[in-house]
C-alpha cells in the first residue's frame, strides 16, 4: 500500500532509492543497487530518471560551517517597503547573488522574507548587514535573530 504523500508514478524501489540517497549521497551505484535488490544498470536508469523528473535536485557534501569560519548562524526577517511583484522580483534577484545567504524564503505574516545567513561572528554580520542587507532593493526593515543552538538543521525529508 502506498503512502498518500508519495506520487503514484513512484514505486517502492524508487522510494527506497530516494531514501537511501538522502541518507548517504555518496553511495556508489553498485552499493545502491545491492540495497534495493536490483542490477546496477537498472538502478542507474532509475536514479537518472529520478534526477530528470526533478525528484533529486542534486548531491553535495555537507560542510561543517565552523571548520571554514562560518560558525555563526543568523536568521534575518526582512520587510520590504512595497508589496508589488516588481519589488519582490528585484529583492529576490539581488539576494540570490549573495554567497553568505544560504536560504531565502518568501513568507506570510509580519515579514516578507526570512534569510538564513552564515557568518564568522557578530562583527562579520554587522558588516554584512550595514554594507549589504539593508541596501538590498526595497528593504524597509530587518530584524535579526542570532541562533544560539542548532537543535535540528537540514533534517531529511520524511516520506
Amino acid at each position: 500500500m502506498k503512502e498518500t504523500s508519495i506520487p503514484d508514478e513512484l514505486d517502492r524501489m524508487d522510494v527506497k532509492i530516494l531514501r537511501l540517497l538522502q541518507a548517504d549521497g555518496r553511495l556508489a551505484n553498485a552499493d545502491l543497487a545491492v540495497r534495493v535488490n536490483t542490477s546496477a544498470a537498472t538502478c542507474h536508469r532509475r536514479t537518472q530518471r529520478l534526477f530528470e523528473a526533478g525528484y533529486i535536485r542534486g548531491v553535495r557534501a555537507e560542510i561543517a560551517p565552523e571548520k571554514i569560519g562560518r560558525g555563526s548562524l543568523v536568521i534575518v526577517g526582512v520587510v520590504l517597503d512595497r508589496s508589488t511583484p516588481e519589488s519582490f522580483e528585484a529583492f529576490e534577484q539581488a539576494v540570490s547573488g549573495l554567497p553568505t545567504v544560504l536560504d531565502c524564503h518568501l513568507v506570510a505574516g509580519d515579514f516578507d522574507y526570512f534569510l538564513k545567513v552564515r557568518v564568522r561572528d557578530m562583527a562579520d554580520f554587522n558588516r554584512l548587514h550595514s554594507d549589504t542587507l539593508i541596501r538590498l532593493p526595497g528593504v524597509r526593515q530587518t530584524r535579526t535573530f542570532f541562533v544560539m543552538k542548532e537543535v535540528v538543521d537540514n533534517a531529511p525529508l520524511a516520506f
